[in-house]
């Protein structure tokens, strides 16, 4: 089911997925957590870390570490420290009535969390965790139990010390060309994904498990959890991404009483990045979520939501990354223009608003987005905007960047679009003809050229009256135009003769002089 819903939604465009899969780069990460170059375990609970080789002593985290996994029980001392990282019981092993405790068990020994920047080190270790976890997923996806109260907090407790840590990404330098930046390098891997994948696989089964209370996993996940998990989406890794994308879903679905705390908190995240940084990895996965958040939305919408477009949606075209996000960005607008088609003047105008004026594969997205808004426009609607909407379609025709214009003419292959130009075509044709006709004399492109003579086509099929008309108009605009132009250059010419005659007889020339040669 879950699948299913984002099936729908348009994905984020992936470069080199096949060699992201095999590549992985080391990254630092903190967030209260303690680590060594000689040690790869960390340890939270007495706020201290323990250095060492393979045989060190293991203590169990609490809530900032990093993720591992095992399937191997752990001798566990008075002080709650593990002095032997050793391989617990199966489940299938021991009776119905003691695999509760060894599920919590289990989830304390995942609590330790180890360090995958030297991939040498605690090898058994390692293994015996990630073993203990695929048990621990087994076990969530098959019991036939409600969660007690002591199990939730366990396994928050253990997603918390293995996923939450700082997200510590490399610098880059991102380099400009000619004005276009450069492809950015390719995404730097968690090398603990091996364990983490689990536990967040761990996490959505426990999540979306029919035997877990809503009314009493609220209490466990709660806002701040919430919090750290939407700090994660900053992640380079997209497959880490992704499970934080399906697993915020599923809270949302499950967990209603925080749903307008994570509304608010989305929001936040975009609203920096608008305005304060421009740098963020999760801005396409967050709008994948709220694009089936948008799809659910009752009718007639709630004020909230209007403002949610216009406050956070349409700024979001302002960012000169915007190639990052802008499919999905565009299916959460449409979605708005679909629920209610009077708010398509608001978003045509603020895409006019935000529209770039030198940077051409950027005014191309908008192109297409347009058109997209275009398609679920009502007459009304479209009566309101199209004045400013064809000044700015006009501009677009007469583009050099013959990407530009092309994607500007276009808007005429669709049938719908055409059916509002025609309705208006005695407001329209006379914003955009001398754009028209000036790309059948001066365009450089030869299939720019060949398409402006088919919209020409289709204007003077529908009113020829109207047609000859605009072009007689626009024929003593350019006579005009000479003229005016005729003049200023008679006027430079007149006003080099004077300067050259002052200046063979050394004579200071006097701009006041020359006044009265000026032509208006």
């Amino acid at each position: 089911m879950f699948k299913k819903v984002f099936g729908k939604l348009p994905k984020k465009s992936s470069k080199g997925s096949e060699n992201r899969e095999q590549s992985g780069n080391s990254r630092s990460h903190g967030g209260g957590v303690a680590t060594s170059k000689n040690s790869d375990v960390v340890v939270n609970q007495s706020g201290s870390s323990k250095t060492g080789n393979s045989s060190s002593t293991l203590n169990v985290g609490q809530y900032h570490n990093h993720g591992n996994k095992s399937s191997l029980p752990v001798n566990e001392n008075s002080n709650g420290n593990f002095n032997s990282y050793e391989a617990l019981p199966a489940f299938k092993d021991v009776p119905n009535s003691e695999k509760p405790s060894l599920f919590i068990r289990k989830l304390k020994m995942c609590s330790v969390v180890f360090d995958f920047t030297d991939p040498t080190k605690h090898l058994k270790e390692k293994e015996i965790k990630r073993q203990a976890l695929v048990e621990l997923v087994d076990y969530v996806s098959s019991v036939n139990a409600k969660f007690t109260e002591n199990v939730m907090q366990e396994v928050v407790k253990m997603v918390s010390v293995n996923i939450f840590r700082t997200l510590s990404p490399q610098p880059r330098e991102n380099k400009l060309v000619d004005g276009v930046e450069l492809e950015e390098e390719e995404p730097s891997m968690d090398p603990s994904w091996p364990h983490l994948q689990i536990v967040y696989e761990l996490f959505l089964r426990f999540i979306a498990s029919p035997e877990l209370d809503a009314k009493l996993a609220k209490r466990f996940i709660d806002q701040s959890f919430i919090l750290r998990l939407l700090d994660l989406f900053d992640s380079e890794d997209p497959r880490e991404r992704e499970y934080l994308k399906m697993s915020l879903h599923r809270i949302y679905g499950k967990l209603m009483a925080h749903r307008p705390f994570i509304r608010k908190s989305i929001n936040n995240v975009f609203l920096n990045f608008v305005f304060e940084t421009e740098k963020h990895n999760g801005i396409a996965e967050f709008l994948e979520i709220l694009g089936s958040i948008i799809n659910g939305f009752a009718l007639p919408l709630k004020e909230e939501h209007k403002l949610f477009l216009v406050r956070i949606l349409i700024p979001l075209h302002k960012p000169k990354c915007l190639a990052m996000y802008h499919q999905q960005l565009s299916y959460c607008i449409t979605q708005f223009v679909e629920k209610d088609c009077k708010l398509a003047d608001t978003i045509i105008r603020g895409l006019l608003k935000y529209w770039p004026i030198t940077n051409s594969s950027k005014e191309v997205m908008f192109l297409g987005e347009l058109e997209e808004v275009l398609e679920a426009t009502q007459p009304p609607e479209f009566q309101r905007c199209m004045v400013l909407l064809f000044r700015r379609v006009a501009h677009c025709l007469n583009s050099p960047h013959f990407q530009v214009a092309e994607r500007a003419l276009f808007l005429w292959n669709n049938d719908h679009i055409v059916n509002l130009i025609k309705q208006n075509c005695k407001v329209i044709l006379p914003i955009i003809f001398p754009a028209l006709e000036r790309n059948t004399k001066t365009h450089w492109n030869q299939a720019v050229h060949s398409l402006t003579l088919n919209v020409q086509k289709i204007f003077h099929d529908l009113d020829p009256d109207l047609y000859k008309e605009c072009l007689q108009k626009f024929e003593q605009d350019e006579s005009k135009e000479e003229e005016v132009t005729a003049g200023r250059e008679a006027t430079w010419k007149r006003l080099e003769e004077v300067a050259a005659k002052k200046a063979a007889s050394n004579e200071a020339v006097l701009i006041s002089n020359l006044a009265n040669l000026q032509v208006r």
